[in-house]
């Protein structure tokens, strides 16, 4: 388990060049994140989605107004605290595939969903962020809304998203719009850090009102 200043720059620079699919990174990035963080891995996926508490891909069933239904997978579940999807995001703009002979199409390597810093990215980003949100409403009734949705760009940010009444309200940005995301470098700070194993450990601690409630309490 990652607790050192050095183990934690060692991971921001593992990271930082990271550039193909979430697909091809999500999961090893999140369970080196969890070492980093001092918190728990994720579980083995089980049959039985109840015993799904805290897992990579966990199913979710949507029910559709015409009666129909379909199947979903978060990126990462843990119950009765968040959400989580994964995007992967590029430092250079994609390639265009027009002039380019289809043999050599079929080996590209994956890049990934939009080039950062660009309006693509930032729709790219909020997509993932509803997409979030839809997972989170389609759980089922006896579990727990979770409080938080969170949204990562592979090896680049961490954003974070609250609903801290757990009663199907919106999720707002996390602590407010200019500061809920945590860039990778940002995580050399144990600040960053520790809001983070907050938000995988004890969720609701970090609900405002909750906290003033507590300082009333003392005074």
């Amino acid at each position: 388990m990652m607790n050192s200043s050095t183990d934690i720059s060692d991971f921001i620079q593992r990271w930082r060049q990271s550039d193909a699919s979430e697909r091809a990174n999500y999961q090893l990035f999140l369970t080196e994140l969890c070492d980093v963080l001092g918190v728990q891995r994720p579980e083995p996926a089980t049959a039985d989605n109840r015993q799904n508490a805290y897992v990579f891909e966990r199913a979710v069933t949507f029910q559709h107004g015409d009666g129909s239904s379909s199947t979903g997978f978060i990126d990462l579940y843990r119950r009765a605290c968040f959400v989580l999807e994964a995007k992967q995001g590029s430092q250079a703009a994609q390639q265009s595939a027009l002039g380019v002979p289809v043999s050599q199409r079929t080996t590209r390597r994956k890049t990934g969903t939009a080039k950062r810093g660009t309006k693509s990215w930032d729709s790219a980003m909020l997509r993932a962020r509803g997409q979030a949100e839809q997972y989170a409403r389609a759980l089922p009734a006896e579990e727990t809304r979770p409080p938080f949705v969170i949204v990562v760009d592979v090896g680049h940010s961490i954003e974070l998203y609250s609903e801290f009444s757990q009663s199907g309200g919106s999720y707002v940005p996390y602590p407010d719009p200019r500061s809920h995301r945590i860039f990778l470098p940002d995580l050399a700070e144990q600040r960053h850090r520790d809001t983070l194993r907050a938000v995988w450990t004890e969720p609701l601690s970090l609900d405002p009102a909750r906290r003033a409630a507590r300082v009333t309490r003392d005074i």
